[in-house]
């Protein structure tokens, strides 16, 4: 047998859609599949060493990537008119964004460069995604940059929504906000990666076929989330646009790279390899 890793955060959706090869559902032959849990801008951070075989990165982050990894073409989370949130405890003009302190989830996140594209002045203070609630709520920072759960749950602690950045995107381009992927390292060679990338597949289509199964055990990673809550996160991102990006979802990767170079936040423009 081959230990294959694949890391991935410990969210609701990323257990949907890794269930069934974490819980031996799906026939991996002679490979063995351990799941390494650990949050996005880790995850990001790893994988420019190439820790691990397999694992769940930023589209951003892919930018500083695409020499050690292939973008797998199944396992996307798309903000399909939805996304990462400016919260804050009162409203405010944005354009006043660059006189306040914004905390954010990495700087290798997605949601950062989409806030970049939004508005490239403002300063930021990076920090794990789930301190950025509190943080605001406490006054260390005027606003956070909020994905995962916080996402639905940033009401329960009294705070507002100033910005939401898929509907900004959708509306600038026409197309979803892509925000994470799962990637595959070149080093396995094309034998190996198609097959990696056939069990993932795999395993994307039982969840989505086995949802109210794969739900339950989803819902231990909810952070929070009551099970109306933890079914809708879940929906948001994993769905058919999981299944395949698409000709839609390819582009979207595309343009969002390409503004990211366009705007100077990210040095050195790319094609986008898919498998």
């Amino acid at each position: 047998m081959e230990t294959i890793t694949i890391a991935h955060s410990p969210d609701s959706d990323d257990a949907f859609m890794f269930y069934a090869l974490a819980t031996d559902k799906i026939e991996t032959g002679d490979l063995e599949f351990v799941h390494h849990l650990e949050d996005i801008e880790s995850l990001n951070k790893a994988a420019l060493n190439g820790k691990y075989e397999v694992t769940a990165v930023s589209i951003h982050a892919y930018a500083y990537l695409h020499d050690k990894y292939c973008l797998l073409n199944s396992g996307a989370s798309m903000g399909e008119g939805y996304g990462p949130i400016l919260v804050a405890k009162t409203a405010f003009d944005l354009g006043d964004l660059p006189d306040k302190r914004v905390g954010i989830p990495g700087t290798k996140t997605s949601a950062f460069l989409a806030l970049k594209l939004f508005q490239e002045n403002f300063e930021h203070v990076a920090m794990q995604f789930d301190q950025i609630l509190p943080a605001v709520e406490s006054g260390e920072i005027d606003v956070g940059l909020v994905i995962h759960e916080g996402q639905l749950s940033y009401r329960e602690q009294g705070l507002m929504k100033l910005l939401d950045l898929g509907v900004w995107w959708k509306e600038e381009t026409g197309l979803p906000l892509p925000l994470g992927g799962n990637i595959v390292r070149r080093d396995l060679g094309p034998d190996k990666i198609a097959r990696i990338s056939k069990l993932l597949s795999k395993s994307i289509d039982y969840a989505l076929s086995h949802r109210q199964e794969v739900l339950e055990y989803a819902l231990q990673f909810g952070r929070g989330l009551d099970p109306e809550q933890g079914d809708r996160f879940v929906s948001m991102y994993v769905n058919e646009r999981t299944r395949d990006y698409g000709e839609e979802g390819r582009k979207a990767v595309q343009m969002l790279l390409d503004r990211g170079h366009e705007a100077g936040v990210i040095p050195h423009r790319l094609e986008v390899e898919f498998v």
